[in-house]
C-alpha cells in the first residue's frame, strides 16, 4: 500500500456513541462538533419550541419528540485525525438499530448519567461490545447536576457490566458546589467557573500544591481532593493501554457535555487511547485494514433521508483499501460488478459527493433495491464475505390492515423498503404473499414510527392489530416443512421475507411443547442476514 494512504488509514477513528435514555449522548455528540469547528452553534435537543434541534437528529418524528431513533453517521476532522461518529438511538425500543450499527464502529464511548449510574439500556449496548472484545471508554456525564459519589459510580460499572474501571480524571463536588476535574497524568485541575452565567472552562494553573487551593475550592473540597489522590494513586487500577484497547479495562472520565465541561480534553485522550481501524473478521479469515484491494459492508439502510428526492441510502463501513468513486466493485451477494452510485459522507442530513474514502470511513451510496443489511462490496477478482449481521428477535407483534385497499402498491413498497432498513421486520402466513402482513419489533414506539413513516412518505394509513404471541423462533433446518409439525393450536407458523420458516408462540411452554413433541427440531431466536 502506498506510504500516503498508510498514514491517511492510521489517523482514522470510528466509534459509537452508547448510552441509556436522556443520559446526554447526542449533546455530547453535538459538542465534539462544536469543539471540532464542524458546526458553529449546538441545537438543544430538549429546546422543542424553537427550531434548533439536535444536528444528528435530522427525522421529523425526532425532531417532534426530542429522541434519537436512527443511527446517524458524522465525519469531521480535528488535530491531525479524521473521525467517524455514529450516534446510535439511546431509545431501547430502537436497540436493533444500535446493535447492527456496533457492528461498523471499531470503539465506543459509554455515556453515563452521574445521578443515575449504569441503567438497562447501557447493559444490553454494553454486552454487544463485549461479544466483539471492542474498546469502551466512559464518560460520566452531568457532572453539574446532583451526582452520586465518584467511588460508586466506577464501582457500579464494575459490578453491572463485568470491567475494571480506571478514572482518568476525579471530580471535585457536583452540581451547585461542582469546582472541576483534576487531571491524573497532568496532575493539574480543570476549574469549572461561572462566567455571566455562560459556564467555561478556565485553564489556569492549578496544582495540588497551589497555595490558594483551600481558596479556590474551599477547605472542604480541597481536603477531600488531597484524600481522594492518595487513596487512588495507592488502591486504583493501573492503566493499561493494551488491556483499554482489548475491552478489559475502560477509562473513565468525569465532566458535563451540556456546559461543554471536560469534552475537549476528553476527546484528546480519546484519539491518543484509540487505535486505527482494525481487522475484520470474514467467514474464510481476517481482512486488514492496510491491504490494497477495497472491501466494505453494508451495516445500515435508510430510505427517505431527503423525501423530495424519495430516495434510499445504504451505508457501508469500508474495512481496507482506499475507495475512489470511479473504481468498479464487486457486490457479492448480488454476484455482479457495478459502480457505487453518489457516494457520499454525511453529517446527519447533509450530504457532500465524495471522490475518495479510505478504511475506517462510513459512506452511503445510492441504493435502487439492490442492497440488504450484511452485504459484502469489494475489489473484483477479490473473492470475500463479511460475516453477517444477526437479526434478533422481535418481541412485539401486530397484524397490519391497510385503510384504502387502492394504495396497496404503496403500502407493499413502503412497508418493504422500511423492513429492508431493519427497523421492523416483517412476516407472511405461509405461501400468503403480502395478503396478510404481521409485523414484529423490539419496541412498540417502532409502531407508532412505523404508522408515521407510512403516512408521511408514503401517503398511506394504516390499523395496526396486536397480536397475543410474544416470542418467536426460526427454524434452523429449511429442509422442515413447518406444516408437517404437531404443535399447539395457539402457535402460528410464518416465513419472513427471505422464505425462512418461523413459529410465533404465545409463551415459553409452547416452545418446550414444541421441541419435546419434534424430533430434531432446532429453533434459534436470531437469523445471520
Amino acid at each position: 500500500m502506498a506510504n500516503n494512504n498508510r498514514e491517511l488509514i492510521e489517523k482514522r477513528r470510528t466509534f459509537a456513541i452508547i448510552s441509556h435514555p436522556d443520559a446526554g449522548k447526542t449533546t455530547l455528540t453535538e459538542k465534539l462538533l462544536l469543539y471540532t469547528g464542524t458546526i458553529q452553534l449546538a441545537g438543544s435537543v430538549k429546546g422543542k419550541k424553537t427550531d434548533k434541534h439536535a444536528v444528528s437528529d435530522w427525522m421529523e418524528i425526532e425532531k417532534q419528540r426530542g429522541i434519537s431513533v436512527t443511527s446517524s453517521v458524522m465525519q469531521f476532522n480535528y488535530n491531525g485525525y479524521c473521525i467517524n461518529i455514529i450516534d446510535t438511538p439511546g431509545h431501547q425500543d430502537f436497540s436493533e438499530d444500535t446493535y447492527r450499527t456496533l457492528m461498523a464502529a471499531d470503539s465506543a464511548v459509554m455515556v453515563i448519567d452521574a445521578s443515575k449510574g449504569v441503567e438497562a439500556q447501557t447493559r444490553k449496548l454494553f454486552k454487544v461490545c463485549v461479544m466483539r472484545n471492542i474498546p469502551i471508554f466512559t464518560f460520566i456525564n452531568k457532572m453539574d447536576r446532583e451526582a452520586r459519589s465518584p467511588y460508586e459510580l466506577l464501582e457500579d460499572i464494575e459490578n453491572v457490566l463485568g470491567i475494571n474501571t480506571c478514572p482518568m480524571n476525579w471530580p471535585i463536588g457536583c452540581g451547585r458546589d461542582f469546582k472541576g476535574v483534576y487531571d491524573f497524568s497532568k496532575k493539574e485541575i480543570l476549574a469549572f467557573t461561572a462566567n455571566n452565567g455562560q459556564r467555561e472552562v478556565e485553564m489556569d494553573e492549578l496544582t495540588i500544591d497551589s497555595p490558594d487551593l483551600d481558596d479556590r475550592l474551599g477547605e472542604t473540597l480541597a481536603q477531600t481532593l488531597r484524600d481522594d489522590i492518595e487513596l487512588l494513586e495507592g488502591a486504583g487500577d493501573e492503566f493499561d493501554l493494551e488491556k483499554v484497547q482489548s475491552g478489559k479495562l475502560t477509562p473513565v472520565f468525569f465532566g458535563s457535555a451540556l456546559t461543554n465541561f471536560g469534552v475537549e480534553p476528553f476527546l484528546a485522550e480519546f484519539l491518543r487511547m484509540t487505535t486505527p481501524p482494525l481487522p475484520r473478521k470474514t467467514v474464510t479469515g481476517e481482512v486488514d485494514p492496510f491491504d490494497d484491494s477495497f472491501s466494505a459492508f453494508v451495516f445500515k439502510i435508510q430510505a427517505n433521508m431527503n423525501k423530495a428526492h424519495r430516495d434510499r441510502i445504504a451505508f457501508m463501513r469500508i474495512c481496507s483499501g482506499k475507495y475512489d468513486k470511479t473504481m468498479e466493485v464487486y457486490h457479492v451477494q448480488g454476484n455482479k460488478k457495478m459502480r457505487l452510485s453518489q457516494p457520499q459522507q454525511l453529517m446527519a442530513q447533509d450530504r457532500e459527493v465524495i471522490n475518495e474514502a479510505y478504511a475506517g470511513d462510513i459512506i452511503g451510496v445510492f441504493d435502487p433495491g439492490i442492497f440488504s443489511i450484511g452485504d459484502t462490496v469489494c475489489s473484483p477478482g477479490k473473492k470475500l464475505q463479511f460475516e453477517g449481521i444477526p437479526t434478533f428477535a422481535p418481541e412485539h407483534f401486530a397484524r397490519v390492515r391497510l385503510k384504502d385497499t387502492m394504495k396497496r402498491k404503496q403500502f407493499v413498497k413502503g412497508i418493504t423498503q422500511i423492513a429492508q432498513e431493519g427497523a421492523i421486520q416483517i412476516f407472511q402466513t405461509l405461501g400468503g404473499g403480502m395478503e396478510e402482513v404481521i409485523v414484529g419489533v423490539v419496541g412498540v414506539l417502532q409502531f407508532e414510527v412505523l404508522e408515521y413513516r407510512l403516512n408521511n412518505e408514503y401517503n398511506v394509513d394504516i390499523v395496526l392489530e396486536n397480536m397475543p404471541y410474544e416470542l418467536i423462533r426460526w427454524i434452523e433446518d429449511d429442509s422442515i416443512d413447518p406444516k408437517t409439525l404437531n404443535l399447539t393450536t395457539d402457535t402460528k407458523r410464518i416465513q419472513d421475507l427471505k422464505g425462512k420458516h418461523l413459529l410465533l408462540f404465545t409463551s415459553e411452554w409452547n416452545i418446550t411443547w414444541a421441541l419435546e413433541h419434534n424430533e430434531g427440531l432446532v429453533l434459534t431466536d436470531f437469523s445471520k442476514n
